[in-house]
């Protein structure tokens, strides 16, 4: 693969959005929409680079937030309909959600019912949900299983005895994690088995994140299929989708220099970024993500471990091998690095937030869209 844009027209390190790219996805999307009669939100959580919101928001019908400050940052820079699903909210919270959420989902009976009455007397019209749990594990990952043994998220059927669900709108549930459409139909049949006797008169039912769909494998017909026909069971209720990753997949890299190579068995070249300040999922999945131009360890003729700036010991990004030495001075491209990555970073040691840029869908011209110095990291204490 050729490099996508000119890696030498932004600062290092730098997450570079290529416009052409995040436009391919959302092409998808609106297909999707279009062929199942879902409504896809963005879930800010996985991506909340608000400077594509304008080209993006052309596509999607809106966002969904975790908290307060998600939910305004919908509203104010994506506008359509905002969504809010928080494990929970404190009062002083769901003063702020009401500003600007027109769904808001809880997590139990006991929160909708401490907020219920708040809620009504809003002079906003907010639809309301209850998140469940279909107790239906699809995750490979513990960490990212929502439906585990024990998990704090979602209301189990057998906790639905008993309580008062006047003046609920909609059931919400998510199980999945980067997953194809057949483990959304293996969760459908749990839910439709757990929950199937709330669904009639209900005004909307959401599928949660976890959806894959603009990964190159991904089975976009069975998707279709699956939200159709229940959509056809149900009386044609209105289905949700908020994947964060599919927004962004594939359309963003990281762009980084090398600044030392040293010598420990074997060698290791010491880069301006760092796996757990600007890529934290490299340690926390854990994965390895790919370099454009670069292979597998001894699948090229020189191969090197790539280490962060910190002074954490593990902040090792991995070994990869180059065809030709590595250089202080070169640039590395770290690909995929839209969603997750971003929202994400963190300013450990006083590390410096990477750059956003954008590369023009037409042009490829690399537009510089924020810098980060000293002040972020002052901002963030006290």
């Amino acid at each position: 693969m050729n490099n996508p844009f000119d890696i030498q027209a932004c600062p290092s390190p730098a997450f570079v959005v290529d416009d052409a790219l995040l436009t391919r996805n959302l092409e998808l999307l609106r297909q999707v929409q279009q062929d199942s009669g879902a409504r896809i939100l963005l879930a800010l959580k996985g991506f909340a680079m608000w400077d594509t919101f304008p080209l993006v928001s052309q596509y999607l019908v809106g966002t969904t937030a975790s908290g307060q400050d998600e939910a305004r940052l919908g509203a104010e820079t994506f506008g359509g309909e905002v969504h809010c699903f928080s494990p929970a909210f404190s009062d002083a919270e769901m003063e702020v959600v009401l500003q600007y959420a027109d769904h808001i989902s809880f997590n139990s009976p006991g929160q909708w019912l401490h907020h219920r009455e708040r809620v009504a007397a809003h002079p906003r019209a907010i639809s309301c949900g209850l998140r469940v749990n279909p107790e239906h594990s699809e995750g490979t990952v513990a960490l990212y299983d929502p439906c585990t043994p024990g998990s704090r998220l979602g209301t189990r059927v057998r906790d639905l005895e008993g309580v008062d669900l006047t003046g609920l709108d909609g059931l919400h549930f998510h199980t999945l994690c980067e997953q194809n459409s057949d483990a959304l139909e293996r969760t459908l049949g749990a839910f439709e088995a757990r929950f199937g006797q709330y669904l009639p008169g209900l005004k909307w039912v959401n599928f949660g994140g976890g959806h894959h769909i603009t990964r190159p494998d991904y089975d976009i017909e069975r998707l279709i299929k699956l939200v159709r026909g229940f959509r056809e069971r149900h009386n044609r209720i209105p289905v949700y989708l908020e994947p964060g990753e599919a927004i962004a997949l594939n359309t963003g890299y990281l762009v980084s220099t090398v600044l030392d190579i040293i010598d420990n068995e074997g060698p290791i070249a010491i880069l301006d970024t760092s796996a757990t300040a600007h890529m934290p999922d490299v340690l926390e999945m854990p994965y390895r993500p790919e370099i454009i131009g670069a292979g597998m360890p001894e699948e090229k003729a020189h191969t090197y471990r790539l280490g962060g700036l910190t002074c954490l010991a593990g902040d090792m990004i991995g070994a990869y091998s180059f065809d030709q030495p590595l250089n202080i001075g070169d640039r590395l491209v770290f690909t995929d690095m839209a969603h997750y990555s971003m929202v994400k970073t963190n300013t450990f040691n006083g590390m410096r937030l990477p750059a956003i840029c954008r590369v023009d869908a037409e042009t490829r011209e690399v537009r510089v869209v924020r810098t980060f110095g000293y002040e972020a990291y002052k901002e963030r204490l006290s």
